[in-house]
């Protein structure tokens, strides 16, 4: 499935949705696994399947809806990905960050991206909503990255400065939302690293990363968020810990995507209450 886009179908794209709606979204939301709620309670709603957007791809994984929903929440004009594209469906990077370069063609300013992730830092219990505060990318330490190869000056610069990925200013706003919605107990900050996946990680491999200082796991949203960044974007992210990394041989849990929703449905509406608070201070 390996793709080369121009700036021209990233364009088509964008031309295709501005034709279709009135809305020009200034927030765009990626909602991660089971996390699609958040399109839900949007107003004045127009949904796009992705099979039905120019040059869209479409995603395969169970949990994720497959759409793109125009529509406001909280007032503010947003574009809500239900369902991501991840490296390890057998797209490559640039096809799973196709819609980031499409959001900023729309005139898209900030984005918010979650996902559900494993939780390696021995504090954080399940249900915990971890703030973003960095990632470790590793499979841009194996030389994946979406950057790669041409660079297209109209979105960004050759070498983009990634240590100020994900914007404090909204990382401050959404302590003050967690504290105005009684989300404080619940909320932690921290790094996450991103694995392609898709198998969960092995012991030997989970205690690498917990040296490495990665406080979560998981498979998708540094992609999207390196893009975002290219593009100029402001990033905020949060992950929802749905399990715990097993890090210790004598243990006999085991990682499974079934858990993962079910925690997910869990502690949901929290986290959709944060997003929409958040809205409000920006």
């Amino acid at each position: 499935m390996s793709q080369m886009f121009e700036f021209e179908q990233y364009k088509e794209t964008a031309d295709w949705l501005l034709a279709q709606t009135d809305l020009r979204p200034e927030v765009a939301i990626i909602c991660g696994s089971g996390l699609g709620g958040l399109a839900e309670m949007m107003e004045d709603k127009a949904a796009f399947p992705y099979q039905s957007i120019p040059h869209f791809p479409v995603s395969t994984v169970e949990g994720h809806a497959g759409q793109l929903v125009f529509g406001t929440l909280q007032g503010r004009p947003c574009v809500c990905m239900q369902g991501r594209f991840h490296f390890y469906e057998g797209y490559d990077l640039k096809t799973v960050t196709y819609p980031v370069r499409v959001f900023s063609l729309l005139g898209v300013k900030t984005m918010i991206v979650t996902n559900a992730a494993g939780g390696l830092n021995s504090a954080f219990d399940v249900g915990d909503i971890m703030i973003i505060r960095d990632h470790i990318n590793m499979p841009g330490f194996a030389g994946q990255s979406p950057l790669c190869g041409h660079n297209e000056d109209r979105f960004g610069v050759r070498f983009p400065c990634m240590s100020d990925a994900y914007d404090r200013d909204l990382v401050a706003l959404a302590r003050e939302a967690a504290e105005e919605q009684a989300c404080g107990a619940f909320l932690r900050e921290g790094v996450y690293v991103m694995l392609a996946g898709p198998t969960y990680e092995t012991i030997a491999e989970s205690r690498v990363l917990k040296l490495l200082g990665a406080d979560a796991v998981g498979m998708s949203t540094v992609p999207e968020v390196v893009v975002a960044r290219h593009c100029g974007l402001r990033v905020f992210g949060l992950s929802l810990i749905t399990n715990k990394v097993v890090t210790d041989y004598e243990s006999s849990e085991r990682a499974n995507h079934v858990e993962v929703l079910n925690t997910t449905k869990r502690r949901t509406q929290d986290l959709q209450q944060l997003v929409r608070c958040l809205l409000t201070k920006l």
